[in-house]
């Protein structure tokens, strides 16, 4: 039974811890710690922060989703995140959950 309860429970551990090495991974690899951190303001605003705005909006995933790939002006300050045409949808999109998870 004890054996049984920490299988389950490592199952139930993995895919969280997994699902957010691979976001860090896809930041570090689209280069968006560039300007970005998890906790600190920096060029831009931290994931933390984004998260709180934008907690409770039924439509952030899409929003947030549609100003990485085509950049954003106005919404943090002056300094306006480039677009990101060139990554992958699937790949914003796994960023976008991962970053709207943040607490």
């Amino acid at each position: 039974m004890k054996r049984a309860v920490l299988i389950v429970g490592a199952l139930v551990a993995f895919p969280a811890s997994f699902s957010s090495t691979a976001s860090d991974e896809l930041a570090k690899k689209h280069a968006c710690f560039a300007c970005h951190t998890v906790d600190k303001k920096m060029v831009g605003p931290s994931y933390k922060e984004v998260a709180a705005k934008y907690r409770g909006d039924k439509v952030a995933q899409a929003k947030l989703a549609e100003k990485v790939k085509k950049g954003s002006q106005g919404v943090w300050g002056t300094v306006p995140m480039p677009p990101n045409a060139t990554v992958p949808d699937a790949d914003i999109n796994a960023l976008v959950k991962w970053i709207l998870a943040q607490k």
